[in-house]
């Protein structure tokens, strides 16, 4: 009943039905039809003109991404279109493995931000033993400038056993370049060609630039072969879209763990929750941006930002471009990745659940 016209019969326009579906087909064919005629082939020709750009802003060359697009369900690692890996030291001969939950491997520092911890700002914290306690330290507003070497910045360090990883849609293009996805080697080795560059140009502030566009080719692509799938199990009657047991209270355990996780287009994002007594006892995001912007951690390691800044050139420090290009081929959301406070630190909010 859901898949007929339901104008007539009071259904929403939010309901799936062919009206709808044929409506997503046309999106789909629109997007290709961009990508193909107007986003890559604009892309590779802007891209001629600065070259210079595929050897700044490099960072710290090393990648990391949860994997996406799951056939068969998110912890079917061979099932994921895109891989969850890790590349270190711009190496693209080998992908490490991540295990989220490990409480080795994703930890978050505070030594330079304007947070405390119990365990000390020194010590890095799993999220789900994580702390948002605000310690602000730095100079009143409005100030001229920040002493780096103490705390400077709202956002956290996350850390890959202990060390700094940049995310994003140029992490996800190197993790399926090295793993051999064959749509991936190509298209980035056929762009490549036709700029004359090598692979570790992909390295660069120009790089993470090509790299979205390139992406967007892939999952536009891919968009095709999901909605094909889509309507074969409409047509053979598979209409469920979730397990309704599994919404019901009732069966939910007094004390538990879990994450949720995902690549966004920024980068991979998860949330981590603690439940207690049936309750929600921590509850800790690391989003894109946090991954990318946070800063120095104790051991002295710059983040992805601050890493592919250094040795940055600016002919007119008055308007600094060069700084800007850089951060921008990150697409930096500040909001993101800082929890919300208040001006004066006092508690902005209590949230009760009866």
């Amino acid at each position: 009943a859901a898949l007929h016209d339901g104008a007539s019969a009071g259904v929403g326009a939010t309901a799936v039905n062919m009206t709808g579906l044929e409506i997503v087909q046309n999106v789909i064919r629109e997007i290709r039809s961009f990508v193909d005629q107007v986003y890559l082939p604009d892309t590779l020709a802007i891209a001629g003109f600065y070259k210079d750009w595929f050897r700044k802003g490099e960072g710290v060359g090393n990648f990391l991404t949860y994997g996406e697009f799951p056939s068969m369900g998110i912890n079917d690692l061979d099932g994921l279109m895109i891989p969850r890996g890790i590349i270190l030291n711009r190496d693209l001969s080998t992908v490490h493995p991540l295990e989220l939950s490990a409480p080795d491997q994703i930890q978050e520092f505070v030594a330079h931000s304007w947070y405390s911890y119990t365990v000390g700002k020194d010590q890095g914290l799993h999220p789900f033993a994580g702390q948002t306690h605000l310690d602000y330290t730095g100079p009143k507003p409005p100030y001229a400038h920040l002493d780096s070497e103490a705390s400077y910045s709202w956002i956290k360090s996350p850390r890959w056993k202990g060390k700094v990883m940049e995310v994003g849609p140029l992490a996800r293009m190197l993790v399926l370049y090295a793993s051999g996805n064959q749509e991936a080697r190509t298209l980035v080795d056929s762009s490549l060609r036709k700029l004359g560059l090598p692979v570790e140009a992909l390295f660069s502030t120009m790089g993470r630039t090509a790299a979205r566009t390139l992406e967007s080719k892939i999952i536009a692509d891919a968009m095709q072969g999901w909605y094909d799938q889509l309507m074969a199990n409409i047509r053979a009657g598979e209409l469920e879209t979730f397990n309704p047991a599994l919404w019901e209270p009732s069966t939910w355990p007094a004390e538990a763990r879990g994450v949720g996780f995902m690549e966004a287009p920024r980068g991979a994002l998860a949330h981590w929750v603690v439940i207690k007594d049936g309750l929600i006892d921590n509850y800790q995001a690391v989003v894109p941006s946090t991954w990318n912007a946070g800063p120095r951690d104790a051991a002295g390691q710059d983040g992805p930002y601050e890493a592919a800044l250094k040795g940055t050139e600016l002919p007119d420090p008055a308007q600094p471009l060069e700084i800007l290009r850089t951060i921008h081929s990150f697409d930096p959301c500040i909001a993101c990745a800082v929890h919300l406070v208040d001006p004066t630190g006092e508690e902005l909010l209590q949230v009760k659940v009866c």
